[in-house]
């Protein structure tokens, strides 16, 4: 198999660029700490109720992904069908922006458009990742996922020093991050900063996505009719499933992804909370923290994809499921005023960014987990694409996707019920050991060799 044309892998890495700043800007380092530290009563009230929205999109998440990508394989193109989820995405992100402070219907608009934006954005990625196959040989299938999780970092990057530089401003001083006046005469008291990230998120998915759509090269038609795809579709999940269970290596990583996702999405959806609640970081701290921990996610996603090609995917997944559990115990240790459990530190000094040892050591740590979190998830859709049956990417695709957001509850779920138990937002990590411990033992046992095709 010849590698598409260099004009159509662009294409289809722009897409990484173009979703990222909802992750980047919305989920993590922007909106989400807006929420917990000034909508939310109180930042563990917020990181909890940010956890049952998660929850809740991983339940939709469940019953959509599989049967969409079984549909999308009976009736042959991907790109209709990213398409069709990129709309309500631009709808969900641009109703944040009405989630102001002191609006009562604030938190339920905020986390039902957060809730549906989430669900829109992984079924694109599922029809999205199952274009892979059809662009480059097996071979290549780690570094086309490398390059397109690092140019999506890089699109995070781009999107966060925008907002940072010119659009989010300090409610103390009125100025952004370059100590600017907010474009568009954006009001700083009424949080209208953190709010654009929303509307700022589509209409960079707009300019971006574009082309994927014109240069990417599509799966051809199977001729079948869309209703008669929508019952094969249904009838081929069964299968799916049934399929899945007969092949050990599938099942066995399916259910690894499961577990360590779940953690992975804990740690994305909390870590801007916990440096807000823990020590009071506003936009500027968080915004700067995101800068760095994207240049590392950058680095790690395209030294990853090339590892992935020399290693194979099952060791760079295994290797990255180490280190996130090495940090998840480093932020456990870590208090406003002390580290490593017990050992004290002076504080930091109001004004110094990032003066105290403890935050110093947060983001140290925080670095390495944007190390880690590209090659990890890149090498987790190469795997998948090694190891599936040839011309059934779509349907597997989905069942990773169901794989990865099935229990999404369950950490989320987990980080809550630690931080109300301890009272304390340095807890939650705790638990998130034991996901990325059971994933790691389920993977160790999967063979990455890549699946003969017809033919070979």
């Amino acid at each position: 198999m010849q590698a598409a044309p260099r004009r159509a892998l662009f294409g289809w890495v722009m897409f990484d660029w173009a979703c990222q700043p909802f992750f980047t800007l919305v989920t993590t380092f922007v909106f989400a700490p807006y929420f917990a530290t000034v909508l939310a009563p109180s930042p563990a009230e917020g990181q909890a109720l940010w956890g049952y929205a998660t929850a809740a999109a991983g339940l939709v998440l469940a019953l959509l992904s599989p049967v969409l990508g079984s549909i999308a394989d009976a009736v042959g193109p991907k790109k209709p069908w990213i398409a069709a989820a990129c709309a309500p995405l631009l709808v969900a992100c641009f109703a944040l922006w009405w989630a102001a402070p002191g609006w009562a219907g604030a938190i339920p608009l905020a986390l039902v458009a957060f809730a549906v934006a989430t669900v829109a954005a992984e079924v694109a990625a599922a029809f999205y990742n199952a274009l892979m196959p059809i662009l480059v040989p097996p071979e290549r299938l780690g570094r086309l996922s490398g390059t397109g999780w690092a140019t999506g970092y890089a699109g995070g990057l781009a999107s966060i020093v925008v907002v940072l530089g010119f659009l989010a401003a300090d409610p103390g001083t009125g100025r952004t991050y370059f100590g600017l006046d907010p474009l568009f005469g954006l009001d700083p008291a009424a949080r209208e900063g953190d709010r654009i990230t929303g509307p700022f998120s589509a209409l960079w998915l707009v300019a971006f996505a574009l082309p994927l759509f014109a240069f990417t090269p599509d799966a051809p038609r199977t001729g079948r009719p869309w209703r008669g795809a929508v019952r094969e579709g249904l009838t081929r999940l069964a299968g799916t499933v049934r399929e899945a269970r007969r092949d050990g290596r599938i099942l066995r990583f399916l259910l690894a992804n499961m577990i360590y996702q779940d953690g992975l999405v804990a740690v994305f959806a909390f870590g801007g909370i916990y440096g807000a609640g823990m020590f009071g970081w506003g936009p500027a701290q968080l915004g700067l923290f995101g800068i760095l921990l994207t240049v590392t996610g950058t680095l790690g996603a395209f030294t990853g994809g090339r590892l992935d090609d020399r290693l194979g995917p099952r060791r760079v997944i295994l290797g990255s499921l180490g280190l996130l559990a090495l940090v998840c115990l480093g932020l456990i240790s870590l208090g406003r005023e002390h580290v490593l459990f017990a050992i004290p530190t002076a504080p930091g000094r109001p004004g110094h960014l990032y003066d105290s040892t403890p935050e110093k050591v947060f983001v140290a740590l925080g670095l390495l987990i944007g190390l880690v979190a590209g090659p990890l998830q890149a090498a987790s859709r190469s795997l998948l694409a090694r190891i599936v049956p040839p011309g059934e990417a779509g349907r597997y695709f989905g069942l990773l996707a169901l794989s990865g957001r099935l229990t999404s509850f369950m950490a989320p779920l987990c980080v809550a019920l630690a931080t109300s138990f301890t009272g304390s937002l340095g807890a939650g990590p705790a638990v998130l050991i034991g996901f990325f411990a059971l994933g790691a033992a389920l993977v160790w046992g999967v063979s990455d060799a890549a699946r003969l095709r017809p033919g070979a």
